[in-house]
């Protein structure tokens, strides 16, 4: 076995040559399937590979090939523990797997080193484009590898400092929608649990919903906002502390899935919980009867998908931004005070 091949535990061409008594020349033609094989040479060498387990490297054929014939579509999620993550992803796959790619996904985990780091990994295996739910702040230093051709499609965060096509969804009217219904519904104390507050779809979200709460005469309610609530743990211990306030608020806007599930657990076995909204629908939200502002990830994944194959098949107009709609569904947790 040669030094590769013991290295990676993987029989290499060269030994597929070898036991099939041909060259590594014809070896590799036999196993592209290329002519000038003879039938008996290419069922000898196909029976080797078979015998030793032997699996060719696709990357390394691409890349001999000419760099840009890769099949590999990377994604960047942003935490694939959280549904609307694995959704979106989910529906960006079946997408361009129906077109002959292949979709990698990798999970930052909110992190902005692990981003960097995972980016340029993805580049340097030459996918041939990359989706990013992007933590950064900034994302010129993209700018070059984009003008070497490779198209960058952002999903529910917008790129910033680059010119590029992104998939969002309508934040700042789905936070509207959940500021009137539960200033509708008489609350004016309302508590904000929110995400990470360098998350662009956190600022959206808190932004708007502050913005119709100050419209409606309520001016303090920063003193009820709370942030950096990322998990489901950090969000149970920042709703317990709201309500345990000597003036807690009667309702809650919760900014994500995650922040909604800890609100829940906070709120269990509670005398006379808050009403509550939360933005994302969760599993089994309809049948706890929590009042959510939804929306599709998954056609979020379709719409990105669309996007990136119209640039994979020539497009070269200017960046477009598809932005989703949300809608508010009202459920238990805000029919009844």
């Amino acid at each position: 076995m040669t030094e590769d091949a013991a290295r990676s535990g993987r029989p290499g061409l060269v030994e597929v040559a070898a036991l099939s008594g041909v060259s590594i020349k014809t070896a590799s033609r036999a196993l592209n399937g290329e002519s000038h094989v003879a039938h008996e040479t290419r069922e000898r060498v196909l029976r080797a590979a078979g015998e030793l387990g032997y699996r060719p490297n696709g990357m390394a054929r691409e890349l001999r090939r000419g760099g840009n014939t890769s099949t590999l579509i990377g994604m960047l999620a942003g935490d694939l523990g959280n549904p609307f993550h694995s959704q979106l992803a989910g529906g960006l796959e079946r997408e361009v797997r129906a077109h002959g790619l292949q979709l990698v996904t990798v999970n930052i985990d909110e992190n902005s080193q692990s981003e960097h780091q995972l980016t340029e990994a993805l580049l340097e295996r030459r996918v041939r484009a990359l989706v990013l739910a992007s933590t950064l702040p900034t994302h010129d230093h993209l700018a070059l590898e984009r003008r070497h051709g490779t198209p960058f499609i952002f999903v529910d965060r917008p790129p910033v400092g680059l010119s590029a096509d992104a998939v969002l969804l309508d934040n700042r009217d789905g936070a509207r929608q959940a500021a009137a219904h539960l200033l509708k519904l008489g609350h004016t104390r309302i508590g904000i649990v929110g995400d990470r507050s360098r998350l662009s779809t956190h600022q959206e979200r808190v932004t708007a919903f502050g913005a119709a709460l100050a419209a409606a005469g309520v001016p303090d309610w920063r003193e009820h906002l709370v942030e950096g609530a990322h998990d489901v743990d950090t969000a149970q211990h920042a709703v317990t502390a709201l309500l345990r306030r000597d003036r807690p608020p009667t309702a809650l806007f919760t900014t994500n899935n995650r922040i909604t599930t800890g609100a829940l657990r906070a709120l269990h076995g509670h005398p006379s919980p808050p009403a509550l909204v939360g933005f994302d629908e969760l599993d089994m939200g309809d049948i706890l009867g929590v009042t959510v502002i939804a929306h599709d990830a998954e056609n979020m994944g379709r719409q990105t998908a669309r996007l990136l194959l119209e640039r994979l098949d020539g497009y070269t107009g200017p960046p477009r931004w598809v932005i989703l709609p949300t809608r508010l569904i009202a459920r238990g947790t805000t029919l009844h005070r």
